[in-house]
């Protein structure tokens, strides 16, 4: 694939998966603020932005084995906490940014979780065996991902238990 079509489909990719999520959270807005037909509109658009997001991946072939993707969900987690959000973190005190250092610190904690997780069930796989059952509660204030039991405060950003969203 020419080198400026493959960086055109990454482009589309990041942006297409941006207004994804962005989307999502106006829906999420939009339902608490009671318009629930602009929520439905909002995900309506998302869902359709997931299909070019699964084009373009699938143009560039980055969509390998379950056992790859894990492989590279790995990869991605450790870059983010070993060396993105500290840079971040970082800038985000010099500049006295109290709420980007949080959301950046937050996410950083919450990103080496991930990382154990998807690390063990990559491990799993490459020696044959199906990961474990789980059954995983997200923190929707930080992000926190824990498997099975809520803890009484999530130990990231200490809200209690009611802030864990069961994941299906």
């Amino acid at each position: 694939m020419d080198y400026k079509t493959e960086d055109n489909v990454q482009e589309a990719f990041s942006g297409e998966s941006r207004a994804n999520r962005r989307y999502m959270v106006y829906a999420e807005k939009a339902e608490k603020e009671g318009y629930p037909q602009v929520a439905k509109l909002f995900r309506a658009v998302a869902e359709a932005e997931m299909v070019h997001i699964r084009n373009h991946l699938n143009v560039i072939d980055a969509i390998g084995s379950t056992k790859d993707n894990l492989l590279a969900a790995s990869i991605g987690e450790k870059d983010e906490f070993t060396s993105m959000y500290p840079i971040f973190i970082e800038i985000a005190q010099k500049e006295k940014n109290d709420r980007a250092e949080r959301s950046f610190d937050w996410a950083n904690r919450v990103e080496k979780v991930h990382y154990t997780y998807f690390d063990a069930a990559y491990k799993d796989m490459r020696e044959g065996k199906q990961p474990a059952e789980a059954t995983y509660y997200v923190c929707q204030v930080c992000g926190n991902t824990v498997r099975d039991n809520v803890p009484d405060k999530c130990p990231i950003c200490g809200v209690p238990t009611k802030a864990f969203k069961k994941v299906d």
